[in-house]
């Protein structure tokens, strides 16, 4: 098995949305078409900081990392935020989730960004145990009050 690591491409939409309804089943919440299509609009605008790098076995993209660069106020360097991380289930325990990580790890570093971060649900044991090879968790709380519409996140 070979696995590319890659940016997105727009040929990828329908493996990208069958893994991202698989992903919103997940973590038991509903993301409005409109949602989901802006979102993959948004994935392929190079003026967006928003940006995907996908992971494909045999042509077919088996697990994504959605992340978002931005400024921050601590470094004058980009951060970057990934803000989604998924694999097909047939796809886990294979070592891509840690080559899609890797991935950015290495852009990180090559392109100057100061820091790369992301959360995770307390129980996920399953991506903290990745998680964990990379750096301890920072012992941050999150506090979140939505006003999205479009879906029905908590």
């Amino acid at each position: 098995m070979t696995v590319e690591i890659r940016d997105t491409a727009a040929g990828d939409e329908a493996d990208w949305r069958r893994l991202w309804a698989a992903y919103v089943a997940f973590y038991r919440v509903a993301v409005s078409p409109e949602v989901t299509a802006t979102t993959w609009a948004r994935i392929l605008d190079p003026a967006t900081p928003l940006f995907m790098r996908v992971a494909a076995v045999d042509g077919h993209v088996v697990g994504f990392a959605i992340c978002l660069l931005h400024e921050a106020t601590w470094v004058k360097e980009p951060v970057c935020y990934l803000e989604d991380l998924f694999l097909d289930e047939a796809a886990r325990g294979k070592g891509i989730g840690k080559a899609l990580l890797d991935d950015l790890v290495g852009k990180a570093k090559s392109h100057g960004w100061a820091r790369l971060y992301w959360h995770t649900d307390e129980g996920n044991d399953t991506a903290r145990k990745l998680y964990d090879q990379y750096t301890e968790a920072d012992g941050h709380v999150r506090y979140r009050i939505s006003f999205e519409r479009g879906t029905s996140a908590g």
